[in-house]
C-alpha cells in the first residue's frame, strides 16, 4: 500500500485522528458517511504490563469502515507486549500500526506509556523497534513536541526515524502543554528539515485555510485532523473540493445521515440515558463551527429530552436551519 499518497489533483492524504474519548467507532462510522478523507485511526488501545493479547485483539475491526482502511493505534511501554500486539493487529488485518508517544493522561504518563516515551530517546527507539521488527505492516508513531519541555525535541525525533517506522505524525504540543496553548507549527517545519521520512502534520486544523497554512508554513507531507472534524464534520471533503477546484455544497439535510451513523454503532448495551449524553457530547462541539450555531448551543443541550429520538428531532430542525443561513 503506498503510504501517505496525495490524489490525482494534488489533494494531501487526510486522516482522521486518533481521539480517546470523542473518536470511537460511533464517530468514525458517522464520519465516514460523510467522507473526504484516506484513513481513520481508532483511539488508542492499552497494552498493559500484564496485557491479556487475545481478549484485547477483541477491540479492533479492520473491517470497522468497510473499504475505508482502519490504522490501529497501540498504547504501552512494554516492548515485548507491544510487539506481541502488533502481531495480533497484523493478523486481524490492520494496514497500518501507530505507537502512541502523546497522550498527556497523567494515569497512562504514570504507568510509562503515552508521552512519557518522550522522556528518554532512548527507550522510545527501543518499544518502537521491537513493533518495528515483530510486523511486516507499515509501524507509525503519533507523538508530541516533549513531555515538560521541548529540550529532547531532536532526538526523539531521530530515535523514532531509526527505530524503522515509516512515518511520523506530529502534534507540536508538550505534555504539559495539554490541549491549551495554539499548536507549535514551527516544531513541524523543523522536524520536517530534521527528518528522511514523511511527517504528518496534527493540530488546530479546523477549516481549509488552517489545512492550506499548515501545508505552506510547514511542507508537511500530509494532514491529519482531529477536533476540526468534530467541530465540522465536513473539513475533509471542503479541503478535497479545493484541490480540485470545485464547490463542494453542504446539504444540511447530510446532518440528518451523519447523527443516524452515530446513533447506529453505539454500544448495543449502552443505557438510554448514556446514548442521549454520548451523541450531546457530540453536538457540544458542533454548535461550535459558527457563531450562528453556536447562538443555538445552550437552547438544544439544556433541553429536556428523555430519548435520542425526540433529541433529534427537536435539534436536526435547528441545525439544518442555521447552515441554510450559514450557506445562503
Amino acid at each position: 500500500m503506498a503510504l501517505l499518497k496525495q490524489d490525482s489533483h494534488g489533494c494531501p492524504y487526510l486522516i482522521l485522528a486518533p481521539m480517546e474519548g470523542v473518536g470511537d467507532a460511533s464517530f468514525r462510522k458517522a464520519m465516514a458517511s460523510i467522507g473526504g478523507f484516506d484513513e481513520a485511526v481508532t483511539e488508542f488501545l492499552r497494552v498493559p504490563m500484564n496485557a491479556h493479547i487475545p481478549s484485547l485483539s477483541k477491540h479492533y475491526n479492520a473491517q470497522e469502515l468497510g473499504s475505508l482502511p482502519l490504522a490501529v493505534q497501540l498504547m504501552g511501554s512494554d516492548p515485548l507486549l507491544m510487539a506481541l500486539m502488533a502481531r495480533e493487529m497484523e493478523r486481524k488485518g490492520a494496514h497500518r500500526i501507530d505507537i502512541n508517544c502523546g497522550c498527556p493522561s497523567n494515569t497512562v504518563t504514570g504507568k510509562g506509556a503515552g508521552s512519557s516515551l518522550l522522556k528518554d530517546p532512548n527507550f522510545l527507539y527501543q518499544v518502537a523497534e521491537s513493533v518495528v521488527k515483530a510486523v511486516k505492516t507499515p509501524v507509525t508513531i503519533k507523538m508530541r513536541s516533549g513531555y515538560e519541555d521541548i529540550s529532547l525535541f531532536k532526538e526523539n525525533l531521530l530515535a523514532a526515524q531509526e527505530s524503522g517506522v515509516a512515518f511520523i505524525t506530529l502534534h507540536p504540543r508538550t505534555k504539559v502543554d495539554g490541549y491549551g496553548p495554539p499548536a507549535r507549527w514551527d516544531l513541524i517545519a523543523e522536524a520536517k528539515s530534521i527528518l528522511k521520512i514523511p511527517l504528518v502534520g496534527n493540530g488546530d486544523i479546523l477549516n481549509v485555510n488552517d489545512a492550506l497554512r499548515m501545508l505552506k508554513e510547514t511542507s508537511c507531507d500530509a494532514l491529519m485532523i482531529g477536533r476540526g472534524s468534530i467541530i465540522n464534520p465536513f473539513v475533509f471533503q471542503q479541503i478535497r473540493a479545493h484541490f480540485s477546484k470545485t464547490d463542494y455544497v453542504v446539504d444540511p439535510e447530510k446532518l440528518e445521515t451523519y447523527f443516524t451513523a452515530f446513533i447506529s454503532k453505539m454500544p448495543p448495551d449502552m443505557t438510554p440515558r448514556g446514548k442521549l449524553g454520548k451523541i450531546k457530547q457530540l453536538m457540544s462541539f458542533f454548535f461550535k463551527g459558527s457563531p450562528e450555531l453556536l447562538a443555538k448551543r445552550q437552547e438544544v443541550l439544556a433541553s429536556k429530552h428523555e430519548t435520542m429520538e425526540s433529541l433529534l428531532a427537536y435539534t436536526l430542525p435547528v441545525l439544518k436551519n442555521a447552515l441554510r443561513h450559514l450557506l445562503a
